[in-house]
């Protein structure tokens, strides 16, 4: 039986990677984004791909592409829980409030919201999987990312909770933190450092991010990736100063 994934956040990025690397895997997989284009672009006519429109931000969206997909593809084995942005840096007292609630309402409700709809699906089909992209700014901050900050640490919460409600039920849940995969974000991140005279930023190839979801999606029921860190190796993550 072909297996199948739903991915948030599928039309750029880590996941489009993430979307091309199942397809190619031979899996099924539902690509959710707000616009319907991009995602048709990822999607490249593959038969094995739905192209499902929706905004995480909509509860009402959240339920319909999550049960339309599950309908379509016959059960759903996986949500890629990634959908997130990063809004401008700022210290705290220069944050305008609209920057603060749209990163929450992306990066912290809109997972919420994706991973109760999920969640519904998998206990009623008798159990599943929930990976969540968390970030490194889930462990350690950049300078001026408070919002972002914020709202990744409480994904690490959001990942603990989901694995112990889901243990009884054959539902599993990790979170993958990415460290600077190759991606249009990074890629601004990294020019708005170097026009501000400052070192760029150590990179990795996307790709390589989307075959560790690969490995935490395809692993048995009986085994689960809690927590996984994939970084650039020249980061200076690991250290003190």
């Amino acid at each position: 039986m072909t297996r199948t994934i739903l991915i948030t956040g599928a039309s750029s990025g880590i996941g489009a990677a993430t979307a091309r690397t199942f397809l190619d895997a031979g899996w099924t997989a539902g690509l959710m984004a707000r616009r319907a284009d991009a995602l048709a672009e990822v999607a490249a006519d593959h038969p094995n791909a739905h192209v499902l429109p929706g905004d995480v931000t909509d509860p009402a969206a959240c339920d319909r592409v999550t049960d339309m997909f599950a309908e379509r593809a016959g059960r759903l084995d996986v949500l890629f829980n990634n959908a997130g942005l990063f809004v401008p840096a700022a210290p705290i007292d220069k944050v305008p409030l609209d920057d603060w609630d749209r990163a929450v309402a992306v990066n912290l409700t809109g997972m919420f919201l994706m991973a109760r709809a999920a969640f519904q699906v998998m206990r009623a089909q008798g159990g599943g999987r929930i990976v969540n992209n968390g970030s490194i700014s889930a462990h350690v901050p950049r300078e001026g990312a408070v919002s972002y900050t914020v709202t990744k640490h409480a994904i690490t919460g959001l990942t603990k909770q989901l694995s112990l409600d889901g243990r009884s039920l054959g539902i599993a849940c990790g979170q993958i933190d990415i460290g600077n995969a190759r991606t249009p974000m990074v890629e601004a991140l990294d020019h708005a450092q170097r026009a501000a005279g400052q070192d760029g930023v150590a990179t990795m190839d996307v790709a390589d991010a989307a075959r560790a979801v690969f490995h935490m999606a395809s692993l048995p029921p009986e085994a689960n990736v809690l927590t996984m860190t994939i970084m650039a190796n020249a980061m200076p993550y690991v250290g003190r100063g």
